[in-house]
């Protein structure tokens, strides 16, 4: 397919033209989980807006031509502590994979429901611990890190001063001075500098630990931010030419850098300094997105206050708004607000989206889906992924205004639905999973449309309107036409 698509650049703040190195391998890396807890609702956003950036790159460049990476951080001070605290009589090590095993399945179950594809790629942080100590390596040779008191540290002031690398802060646009009265860095007397960060550190005991880098004796284990790079580099650049083995600048960039705006400092600027440094280059990634912050009914989300919310409380409890959600409902309701600008989280907007999605699905029915999607829902997306926008031409399109053959035209609005990750069940599949999110007892109701089926041929329309409102009272909205009865769940 032929589309310039453009995107907002956080590195140069503008709109560009995307143009991949490679458009037969375009190549993208999200952050992903660090696996102690469940996912919240804050973290659902990333995971819907890059899967539809995936989308829609596999439509333009060809469903093999794109490899998505998005990582699984399964070391980490959060999980240790939560380990100690769920399996208190367990040794530590077991406990942790205890932990980081349920989460990671957790984590997996929440993003199918919100109808997320899986990446190409999904690495966990501890089985690229090689990687991480040759990069820590490098970084020392180079004269960007030292080791200090059995730690490995990168210096920014020593980035600024090597040919060819990057100025520190230029994703975040602020200087050193600025990044250190607004950070919250950790003193310590082995730091040469205050903004100093940490690429390797000793393990305690009880801790997991590997075999460090650079000669220091005690067993450690890689920081956060070392992570993150030597995981995109081995799983996007290695492939193709590139990544730890290869000396050539020009060789280890990809295309699309995408996260969280929390994330721009400090971790995606000290991906950017560990990643470059090492290899000499001055770029890691050419293009960076970031999604928008998330507040709860017009507050931040907080625990202290009350509204952390979980995506598995939105699918399984009754925590906002006294009921369960659909996956379904939680993506469209994210994707009605641009992933640059914050967003509301409401009740009701997950309201307004699950009436929108009965009524799509009302016009769609168990139609085939065309195969392409409408120019208008791509040119929409391919406009900095104006999903908004898309939004309001499936609007169109379910009102019909482009065709007066409904077959077509809900052919149409499900190939178009089905690019934003919307209207992918069939109706079966959509009432049984309605179904099971309520207390409706089906062969109750199979039984009352039996009997309304009978009182209808023996003509008894008073019956058969009295059993149609005892289906009303039950929570269940029938729907005749010439080919039967239907009906599912009321909204």
């Amino acid at each position: 397919m032929s589309l310039d698509l453009k995107f907002f650049n956080t590195l140069t703040r503008t709109k560009q033209v995307f143009a991949p190195i490679d458009s037969s391998a375009v190549r993208m890396y999200v952050c992903g989980p660090t696996v102690y807890d469940f996912a919240h609702i804050g973290n659902a956003r990333p995971l819907i807006v890059f899967d539809v950036l995936f989308r829609l790159l596999r439509q333009v460049y060809g469903e093999t031509n794109v490899v998505y990476t998005r990582n699984i951080t399964d070391i980490d001070d959060k999980i240790n502590a939560r380990a100690q605290v769920d399996f208190p009589d367990t040794p530590l090590n077991e406990a942790i994979a205890r932990v980081t095993a349920g989460t990671e399945r957790q984590f997996h179950e929440d993003a199918a429901a919100l109808g997320c594809l899986p990446p190409t790629h999904e690495p966990r942080a501890t089985a690229y611990i090689i990687e991480m100590r040759a990069l820590i390596e490098r970084l020392v040779a180079r004269g960007v890190a030292y080791v200090a008191d059995e730690h490995v540290l990168f210096s920014p002031k020593a980035m600024d001063a090597l040919a060819g690398a990057p100025r520190y802060g230029s994703l975040s646009r602020r200087s050193l001075d600025d990044m250190l009265a607004g950070a919250r860095v950790d003193v310590a007397p082995y730091k040469r500098d205050p903004m100093d960060f940490v690429l390797w550190k000793p393990s305690k005991p009880q801790e997991p630990g590997w075999d460090s880098p650079c000669g220091i004796v005690t067993h450690g284990r890689p920081g956060w931010h070392i992570e993150c790079s030597a995981m995109s580099m081995a799983t996007l650049l290695r492939p193709f030419g590139g990544g730890l083995a290869c000396d050539d600048p020009s060789k280890n960039v990809f295309d699309v850098h995408g996260g969280g705006v929390d994330l721009v400092f400090p971790h995606h600027e000290n991906e950017i300094a560990q990643s470059c440094c090492a290899f000499g280059g001055a770029r890691m990634a050419n293009l960076w997105m970031h999604n928008g912050f998330l507040q709860v009914e017009g507050e931040k989300m907080s625990k202290s206050i009350g509204n952390f919310i979980t995506i598995r409380d939105l699918l399984q409890t009754d925590k906002f708004g006294g009921r369960k959600w659909s996956g379904e409902s939680l993506r469209l309701a994210m994707l009605r607000t641009h992933y640059r600008q914050p967003i509301d989280w409401t009740v009701e907007a997950l309201q307004e989206a699950e009436g929108t999605l009965s009524k799509w699905y009302d016009f769609v029915g168990d139609v085939e889906p065309n195969r392409e999607a409408a120019p208008t829902i791509v040119g929409a997306l391919a406009d900095d992924l104006n999903t908004p926008a898309a939004v309001a031409e499936l609007h169109r399109l379910a009102s019909g205004a482009f065709s007066s053959d409904h077959a077509a035209a809900a052919g149409q609005l499900k190939a178009s639905g089905n690019l934003l990750g919307l209207l992918t069940r069939k109706s079966s599949e959509r009432r049984a999973a309605t179904i099971s999110e309520s207390s409706i007892d089906s062969d109750l109701v199979a039984k009352i449309l039996s009997d309304r089926a009978s009182a209808r041929a023996n003509r008894d329309w008073k019956r058969s309107d009295e059993l149609r409102d005892r289906l009303a009272q039950m929570g269940v909205a029938i729907k005749d036409s010439k080919d039967g009865t239907t009906w599912e769940v009321s909204r």
